[in-house]
């Protein structure tokens, strides 16, 4: 049994599983194929590096105790943030960027570094090209720019959930097919699919409304609160509602979108809400990220999250609220539109949720269609592709043929 690494150090040519964030919402596209590994004979170390002691817990969680038994735990944490990073990262991933600064002499030491997000290519723009290799395994399945960011050239290599991403990141320029590997959606091996739970004492249909956190794209600004009136307060009292928004919403109080140039202040909750017996308001536990919501509920109000694809496992029906892009005066911008009604505000919507079973059936063979285009399915566990992918990357600097995209 291959010994874990020494904690708080990261051991030359180890193989770096990188959790830099500030909540746990990435965690379970990559603690999979971690899991596989560890429990493998790989001839190196294997390390994982977490930015909170509420991500290593819940990591640890996910592991099970052999695996977690078999890794070294390496603390990305500050000894002294200081006030100005505390402000700074209300806004910006300030405490992100200097975690991985000042760790950067035993970050170095790694082989590779797996990531499910970009800030880690702060450091190999640094080092450029005297320094470990990077993969990326995005942490989502989303359809909007921001997943193709220029940045993401930066990865050596990439992990992704199907064709979809697959095509868009060599269509964008930012992988090759030879650096991009279609494993499908680790995620899906940690969680019980078949698995639904009751959120209320009654037997009323459930709408889930899971608005984004970006002020320029999210409904929640504008449309939100009035959706949840007519739930609590309206016609909509025939009905469940949970509210399961990005777990990232409310974690501030100012949002700032860099991509579109756009800051806005979040609108709170209404403490009334809370007194509804239809109404749950969800906004910080694990249900948010584990698929509670998206396993469960009888249909989805979105705008543009890739929870989406999450719930899309199951065809259902599903509504989209378009703040910004004009999408009934030409083609769709997002993929997931496609999927369901596609309304202005929340105004246009309410006449529609009535009917949403019919309104469902007219989608499911589309549903079914982009499911398939966004995740691959395969009689292989994704964590188990994504492992030996990373194995094959490390051992030939290439992609098995049956992996490549």
């Amino acid at each position: 049994m291959r010994a874990s690494p020494p904690e708080n150090r990261i051991p030359p040519g180890s193989l770096l599983f990188l959790f830099n964030h500030d909540a746990t919402h990435q965690l379970a596209h990559t603690a999979g194929i971690l899991k596989v590994l560890a429990l493998r004979d790989v001839d190196r170390p294997i390390v994982c590096a977490y930015g909170t002691s509420a991500i290593a817990q819940r990591l640890r969680s996910m592991l099970g105790e052999e695996a977690a038994e078999r890794i070294g735990w390496f603390d990305l944490s500050l000894p002294r943030p200081g006030l100005l990073t505390r402000l700074i990262n209300r806004i910006a991933p300030a405490e992100r960027l200097k975690r991985l600064t000042h760790h950067a002499g035993e970050l170095r030491n790694a082989a590779l570094i797996v990531s499910p997000e970009r800030t880690c290519l702060h450091l190999k723009r640094q080092w450029k090209e005297d320094g470990p290799q990077f993969i990326f395994v995005p942490h989502g399945a989303g359809d909007r720019s921001v997943t193709y960011h220029p940045d993401m050239s930066g990865f050596d290599a990439m992990l992704v959930s199907g064709r979809k991403v697959a095509d868009e990141m060599i269509r964008h320029g930012l992988a090759s097919p030879e650096t991009v590997a279609i494993i499908g959606y680790p995620k899906f091996d940690l969680i019980d699919r078949q698995a639904t739970r009751k959120f209320f004492e009654n037997d009323r249909p459930t709408f889930l409304y899971n608005p984004h956190f970006d002020p320029h794209l999210s409904s929640w600004y504008d449309h939100g609160p009035a959706l949840i009136d007519w739930f609590a307060f309206g016609p909509g009292q025939a009905y469940n509602l949970v509210f399961a928004p990005h777990i990232m919403l409310f974690r501030k109080k100012l949002h700032i979108s860099p991509e579109y140039r756009v800051a806005r202040r979040r609108p709170d909750l209404n403490p009334q809400w809370r007194q509804s017996a239809n109404i749950r308001i969800d906004i910080d536990s694990e249900a948010l990220t584990d698929m509670s919501y998206t396993l469960s509920a009888d249909a989805y109000i979105g705008d543009v999250s890739s929870q989406i694809y999450e719930f899309l496992i199951r065809p259902r029906p599903a509504f989209f609220i378009d703040t910004h892009s004009r999408a009934d005066e030409g083609a769709l911008p997002y993929l997931s539109w496609s999927a369901g009604d596609v309304v202005r505000s929340a105004a246009p919507l309410f006449p529609l949720l009535p009917h949403f079973e019919e309104r469902g059936r007219l989608y499911q063979a589309r549903q079914e269609e982009i499911f398939d285009y966004t995740m691959s399915r395969s009689t292989r566990p994704s964590s188990v592709r994504g492992a030996d992918a990373i194995l094959s990357w490390l051992a030939n600097g290439y992609f098995a043929p049956d992996e490549a995209a």
